[in-house]
């Protein structure tokens, strides 16, 4: 107990870094979304009709983007989330540059009423980096 007492802000210190450990998981797990690879992408668009949505930033567009994907930036997702032109119903993904900003977005489209929910596990980056095809902007 001493010992906790006269290092309290190590103690304090590793407290904080368990809980920014934690984090990520407890956000993932609150937006209702699904982690997919490109594999299984590629698979939701081709046999289950899937939509996918950019959420990434205009200036960030400049390697191009996921063919068909919309192109939303987060920023603007909330006010723009009812006219996507996507059927509610059907499987949604989402990305971004690495796939960290896309799981934001998930609570956002959860509210406006999509049922199912992907998030493109890498982002962008880990598509393009597979060579898979994209189109310019």
């Amino acid at each position: 107990m001493q010992f906790l007492y006269n290092n309290w802000m190590l103690v304090l210190i590793m407290f904080m870094s368990g809980a920014m450990l934690l984090f990520p998981l407890v956000q993932r797990r609150a937006s209702g979304m699904t982690e997919v690879g490109n594999v299984r992408l590629t698979h939701l668009i081709n046999r289950e009709g899937a939509s996918v949505l950019d959420v990434r930033e205009t200036r960030e567009m400049d390697a191009g983007k996921i063919v068909g994907a919309i192109h939303v930036p987060l920023s603007q997702l909330k006010d723009r989330a009812d006219s996507l032109g996507c059927d509610k119903d059907k499987p949604l993904v989402v990305y971004c540059a690495r796939g960290q900003r896309s799981v934001m977005a998930g609570s956002t489209l959860k509210a406006a009423g999509y049922t199912q929910l992907f998030n493109l596990n890498g982002g962008f980056k880990a598509w393009s980096e597979a060579g898979l095809p994209v189109e310019k902007v």
